[in-house]
């Protein structure tokens, strides 16, 4: 609003702005909202809680109706809900959670598995990965070659393939991977296999920003130091000038996190995580950047490949 239409006090939230037009009406107005868990990338985005905090401060007023599936971790929606919990107008309703996947059959149980990969529920990942490796292959690799050899074999006709890393993956530099190098996301997803812009040609790698809400059917996924295992869990990384800084906003973590969540439910048919090995040579890559991380995920019974 500010930099487009020129409103220099303009202090609300998408949320309540849109609420608020809608709160126009005379009679009645209803909003629908579509709502993907962990998918707050940008900075200022907010997810579901914006909305539930909007209602509560501004317009106490609306009825509200929502699914309890809203607690769960990847909606980050608890702090909100609990201030609606004196409201007087809300109601839950089982049927408000859309529990089928609309995408490839071969993907429809991803989503889950991620979930419980990222919030380190070690059980329900490798239980999910069981009932799914039959017909949605997951591998392991720590050899970007490996990893592409994989692919290539996989994809049959048409079926596409890509790379992708996260936009904060500084220092895959030494794999050839540069996230600072701008890509044409028409050239790399609808360009055919012999245009060397195209994803085919597994050069240009594409980061969470240019592949949310599109997807390829065979993805190799590259894993930095940004998002690693660490003694406790997972830890936050940022690469600024010549070093590791440690995130510790909880708004920045949460992006950092669903960006990985954004990479790893891009592929419709499979794909192959990429933990590179490091170098010891160099302090910002040394090998135990990496190694807790490759193995993390291999315990979760990702095969490796050889």
């Amino acid at each position: 609003m500010r930099r487009k239409k020129g409103h220099a006090d303009f202090a609300m939230s998408e949320p309540a702005f849109l609420i608020s037009c809608m709160d126009r009406h005379d009679d009645w107005a209803v909003v629908v909202c579509l709502v993907g868990g962990g998918q707050e990338i940008n900075t200022g985005e907010a997810g579901i809680g914006e909305w539930l905090r909007a209602v509560r401060a501004t317009f106490p007023h609306w009825h509200v109706h929502l699914s309890p599936h809203l607690r769960d971790s990847e909606y980050e929606a608890g702090s909100a809900l609990r201030l609606l919990e004196g409201h007087a107008h809300v109601r839950t309703h089982e049927s408000l959670h859309l529990s089928v996947s609309m995408r490839s059959f071969r993907a429809e149980h991803v989503s889950g598995w991620v979930k419980a990969v990222l919030d380190m529920e070690r059980h329900a990942a490798h239980a999910a990965l069981a009932g799914m490796s039959d017909r949605y292959p997951i591998v392991l690799t720590r050899e970007i070659a490996a990893a592409k050899a994989w692919v290539r074999g996989r994809a049959r006709g048409n079926e596409r393939f890509g790379m992708v890393v996260s936009s904060q993956a500084q220092r895959l530099k030494p794999e050839a991977i540069d996230v600072r190098a701008d890509i044409n996301p028409v050239h790399w997803f609808l360009h055919p296999r012999d245009d060397v812009r195209s994803s085919y040609f597994l050069e240009d790698a594409a980061t969470e920003f240019h592949v949310q809400g599109l997807e390829l059917d065979w993805v190799c996924v590259v894993w930095d130091g940004d998002f690693r295992q660490g003694s406790s869990g997972w830890e936050h990384w940022a690469f600024r000038g010549n070093g590791w800084q440690r995130i510790h906003k909880p708004e920045r973590q949460t992006y950092l996190k669903n960006a990985y969540r954004v990479l790893l439910t891009r592929a419709r048919q499979g794909m192959v995580i990429v933990v590179p090995r490091g170098d010891a040579r160099d302090f910002t890559r040394q090998p135990p950047i990496y190694d807790a991380t490759f193995e993390y995920l291999r315990g979760l019974g990702i095969p490796v490949l050889t």
